[in-house]
C-alpha cells in the first residue's frame, strides 16, 4: 500500500520524501495543512512512528537557516528549565533544520491543544499567562548570549510627519478602490478619525525604548497553546530577537484582551501584568513607559490596511475593525490602560 501524500489541492506542497529521509521518523501517512499563521506555513504531518508538525519557514525575513537554528537552540535550553515550548526534532545528522530545494524546514512533535483568547481565561488564568511570558524573558535572559544585547538600539517612534503622509497615500488607495465595499468605508472612517487623534497629540511622541532583553517576539493567542487551563506550549518563535521587553508584554496583552468592540478588559489586565512584573522583574515605570510607546506605535500603524490596500491581501482584514477600535477607546482611556498595567 502507498502512503498517503499530501492532498494534490494544497498549494506548495512539502517534499515530503526529501525531508523524511532526514529524520528516523518513519513514513508519511498522511499531511494536512495548519490554516492558523499569517506568515509561515505548517503541516500536520501523521507518519508510522508518530505525529508531528512540519513548519516550513517561508517568510523572507524569518527563513535564514543561521536564525533558525538560534530560535532551536534558545528553544531547547528554555525546555531544560521548564518554560513550555515543543523544541524541535533532530535529523540524521544532528541538525534541526532541513533546507530542501532552497526552502528551510523543521520537524517539531506534535501539541495536542487549543487556543485561548484572554477572554476564555479567569483573571487566575491571566496571571498565569503574565507569569508565563515573565518566565520566558527571564529565561532568555539566562540562556541567550548577553553580548547580544549590545546590538542596534531601539527603533526611534514613528514620526507623524510620516504618518500623515501614509494617511494621504491610503485615502487615495481607498476612493480609487473598486467596486467600493463596506471595509473601504470603514477604512476611510478610521483613517480620517486616526488623523485627527495624531494632530492633537503629535506632542505626545515618545522617545528611543527603554531597556532590551530577549523576547519572544510575537507573543499572541495562536502562538499559546492549551491543554485544559495549563500552557502546554508557546510555538512560533521566529520574531525572537533583542527588543524592548516590557514593550512585548504591553504588546500581547493589547492582543489577548481586546474585545470585539475594542476595548481592553483592564481587569484581565491588570492580573496579567502584576503577574508579569513578579515574574520578570520589570518596574511599574518600565510598563508605564512601554504602555505610551505601544500606544503611540497603534496610533501610527497601519499595516492591516497596507496589507489590503498595497498587497491585496485580505488575510487580516477579520482584525482590523477591534484594532483600529481599540487605538481609538485607548486614547480616550489613556490613564486606566496605564494603570491597569502598574497597579
Amino acid at each position: 500500500m502507498s502512503p498517503l501524500r499530501v492532498p494534490p489541492s494544497v498549494p506548495n506542497a512539502p517534499p515530503l520524501g526529501a525531508l523524511l529521509r532526514r529524520y528516523a521518523a518513519g513514513s508519511p501517512l498522511s499531511c494536512r495543512p495548519v490554516n492558523e499563521g499569517l506568515l509561515n506555513r505548517g503541516y500536520r504531518l501523521c507518519t508510522t512512528r508518530g505525529r508531528f508538525f512540519l513548519k516550513h519557514h517561508f517568510d523572507p525575513e524569518t527563513a535564514d537557516p543561521a536564525a533558525i537554528v538560534r530560535q532551536h537552540r534558545a528553544t531547547r535550553r528554555l525546555a531544560d528549565l521548564g518554560v513550555p515550548v515543543a523544541p524541535p526534532l533532530a535529523g540524521r545528522d544532528g541538525r534541526t533544520v532541513a533546507v530542501v530545494g532552497g526552502h528551510a524546514y523543521a520537524l517539531h512533535p506534535w501539541v495536542d491543544g487549543r487556543h485561548r483568547h484572554g477572554g476564555q481565561l479567569t483573571p487566575g488564568q491571566c496571571g498565569r499567562l503574565g507569569s508565563l511570558l515573565g518566565a520566558v524573558h527571564a529565561g532568555l535572559e539566562h540562556v541567550m548570549p548577553a553580548h547580544a544585547r549590545t546590538g542596534p538600539a531601539p527603533a526611534e517612534s514613528a514620526d507623524p510627519a510620516d504618518t500623515f503622509a501614509l494617511i494621504d497615500d491610503l485615502l487615495t488607495r481607498v476612493r480609487r478602490h473598486r467596486p467600493a465595499d463596506s471595509f473601504d468605508a470603514l477604512a476611510r472612517h478610521r483613517l480620517l478619525e486616526r488623523r485627527a487623534l495624531l494632530e492633537r497629540h503629535a506632542d505626545r511622541r515618545p522617545p528611543r525604548g527603554g531597556a532590551v532583553g530577549w523576547v519572544h517576539g510575537d507573543f499572541h493567542p495562536f502562538n499559546v497553546l492549551y491543554r485544559g487551563d495549563v500552557p502546554a506550549a508557546i510555538v512560533d518563535w521566529d520574531r525572537l530577537g533583542v527588543r524592548p521587553r516590557a514593550e512585548e508584554a504591553v504588546r500581547a496583552a493589547a492582543i489577548f484582551f481586546v474585545r470585539p468592540t475594542g476595548t481592553l478588559d483592564l481587569r484581565r489586565v491588570r492580573s496579567y501584568a502584576r503577574a508579569y512584573r513578579r515574574a520578570s522583574g520589570a518596574t511599574p515605570s518600565q510598563l508605564a513607559a512601554a504602555v505610551h510607546r505601544v500606544w503611540w506605535e497603534r496610533l501610527n500603524d497601519f499595516w492591516m490596511l497596507r496589507w489590503h490596500y498595497e498587497r491585496g491581501d485580505t488575510r487580516a482584514d477579520s482584525q482590523f475593525p477591534a484594532t483600529a477600535a481599540l487605538a481609538v477607546w485607548w486614547t480616550r482611556e489613556y490613564d486606566a490602560v496605564r494603570g491597569a498595567f502598574t497597579g
